[in-house]
């Protein structure tokens, strides 16, 4: 039997079920600008193993309040004054977080607003899609903290925008936002208006999908880019193999070869 969500079981995080099995996730410590402490990556830990179980088909992930997330709840931080070890394992609990959610196999699309900084960032680029709005802004000011990234930046942002643009943002504190953040990566869609409702338009078009699709889509590639070039082209045509001869696309196909279906055109 697939495990259920219960959203009273969770207190950082508003979870709320839509049409189409879609799941809106709030960061819901707005007077913190959502900034992660222990309990809500926990939180995150929890919701992101149950979501690809649970008939989760796509996950809008959105901050409340003026901000994303700020990133790791220096207040928190600083009165834990955590041990090395303690703070390598909360790392750790990050990464658990994070790689549930890009390896998973649901889509996860972050609606950005207000602050997308630190480990908000490692939080964002694990997400699939990320839409920003006109008050984003991204930056990594570890260094101006005496800090270092410990959820994954120097993987998955590395990724978005090139090792010489992470170094930059960690050394200098550089921020991007508006036209420049699109352009180097660290959101595919920029809007005028609601990233949320955007995140939803897209979160509702990638539910439409077929879910093994979808979990090929969202794993597969990830795990791939971990491999070497042989081994990535033998997983691809093993994955293939499984997806496209999967019974729920035939009629897919045979929409596709009556001319019935709808056809990839540009706008």
């Amino acid at each position: 039997m697939a495990p259920q969500i219960n959203p009273a079981d969770f207190t950082n995080l508003t979870l709320e079920a839509h049409e189409n099995d879609v799941w809106v996730v709030t960061l819901n410590r707005p007077s913190k600008r959502n900034a992660l402490d222990s309990a809500t990556v926990e939180e995150m830990v929890e919701f992101f193993s149950l979501a690809p179980r649970a008939g989760v088909r796509a996950i809008v992930l959105a901050g409340a309040g003026d901000h994303f997330c700020a990133g790791l709840d220096l207040v928190e931080h600083h009165d834990a004054d955590r041990s090395p070890a303690e703070f390598m394992h909360l790392c750790l609990r990050w990464h658990e977080a994070f790689n549930k959610m890009e390896y998973g196999g649901v889509p996860i699309i972050a609606a950005l607003h207000g602050a997308v900084v630190g480990g908000g960032l490692e939080l964002a680029s694990s997400a699939h899609v990320r839409v920003m709005d006109e008050t984003t802004y991204f930056a990594l000011p570890e260094g101006q903290r005496g800090l270092f990234t410990g959820g994954g930046a120097t993987i998955r942002v590395t990724d978005l925008v090139g090792k010489a643009r992470m170094i930059d943002m960690m050394l200098m504190g550089r921020v991007y936002s508006g036209a420049e953040a699109e352009e180097v990566g660290l959101a595919q869609y920029r809007v005028d208006g609601s990233s949320f409702d955007k995140a939803m338009e897209l979160a509702n078009r990638a539910a439409e999908n077929l879910p093994l699709s979808n979990f090929a889509i969202c794993s597969a590639v990830s795990h791939m880019q971990n491999m070497s070039a042989m081994d990535a082209a033998y997983a691809e045509a093993v994955v293939a193999g499984v997806v496209n001869t999967q019974p729920d696309a035939r009629a897919r196909l045979a929409a596709f070869a009556d001319k019935s279906g709808a056809r990839i055109r540009k706008d």
